[in-house]
């Protein structure tokens, strides 16, 4: 899990700073760099999505007490959607192109989408939001399961409170996938796409990098330090309950002793 933190982390934050640096109208490249610079960015996005797919599976593998039924469900709908996304992905890349543009002395890339290609972009993320909807409700599901059991329990409020842990962290990610995914999608308006260089437009898309930047280089590494919290917290708590047993026990041995005397 620590590989998958560095590595969702770290590459999340080379994808937004270089997104940021190809965005800025100075930094002048040509259409075929500029091309590939915008190929690059969408694999990686992918990338570090399938890990933090794999984490999330994680998660509610462990939130599942290890069911093996859970862990294959998860595993073929997550694969069934990566895989598709992959295959419109590469369809993609084959039909996008880039073509240059001046604008007030300027020179801008502005890249073009051919045939279906705007289509299966927003089916890319349309698939991903089904798999986050479906991962969102399974965790929830399995929460307010166990908070219904545990309130009849001692331990709900050890167990309670690890799993409030986890959908903190759970419910802030799913907020930032589901606004970037939003906007993603709005991208591909036909207004917007005809007015990609005015004022709003620019603003509109400056708002979609804030969203992908949040989502993949701070809350989605975030779902690997939710679990290691849970385990920390679940740790201490057991340690204390485990001491307050036994402070309770050596008094009860006391007074009984004393008793007997």
């Amino acid at each position: 899990m620590t590989v998958l933190y560095f590595v969702a982390r770290y590459v999340a934050v080379g994808h937004a700073v270089i997104n940021i640096l190809f965005s800025v109208p100075t930094f002048s490249v040509t259409d075929a760099v500029s091309l590939v610079i915008f190929n690059a960015l969408d694999w990686t996005d992918e990338v570090v999505n399938i890990i933090l797919g794999v984490i999330m599976i994680t998660r509610l593998h462990a939130m599942y007490q290890r069911s093996r039924k859970v862990l294959i469900f998860l595993v073929v709908i997550f694969l069934a959607t990566r895989i598709a996304n992959v295959v419109m992905g590469a369809i993609m890349t084959m039909d996008t192109s880039g073509e240059e543009f001046v604008l007030s002395g300027t020179y801008l890339c502005l890249t073009e989408y051919a045939g279906d290609s705007a289509f299966l972009a927003c089916m890319t993320w349309v698939l991903a939001t089904v798999w986050e909807v479906l991962a969102l409700c399974l965790a929830v599901w399995i929460a307010v399961k166990h908070f219904r059991e545990l309130r009849q329990h001692s331990s709900g409020g050890i167990i309670g409170d690890c799993f409030t842990v986890l959908m903190q962290t759970h419910v802030s990610y799913f907020a930032s996938f589901f606004a970037n995914a939003c906007f993603r999608i709005g991208l591909f308006s036909p207004t917007l796409v005809a007015n990609a260089f005015s004022l709003d437009v620019q603003i509109y898309y400056g708002f979609t990098q804030i969203f992908v930047a949040a989502q993949l280089s701070v809350l989605g590494p975030r779902l690997i330090l939710g679990v290691r919290e849970y385990h920390a917290k679940l740790v201490a708590d057991s340690d204390t309950a485990t001491a307050m047993t036994s402070i309770a026990f050596q008094e009860r041995v006391r007074v009984e002793t004393d008793s007997s005397v």
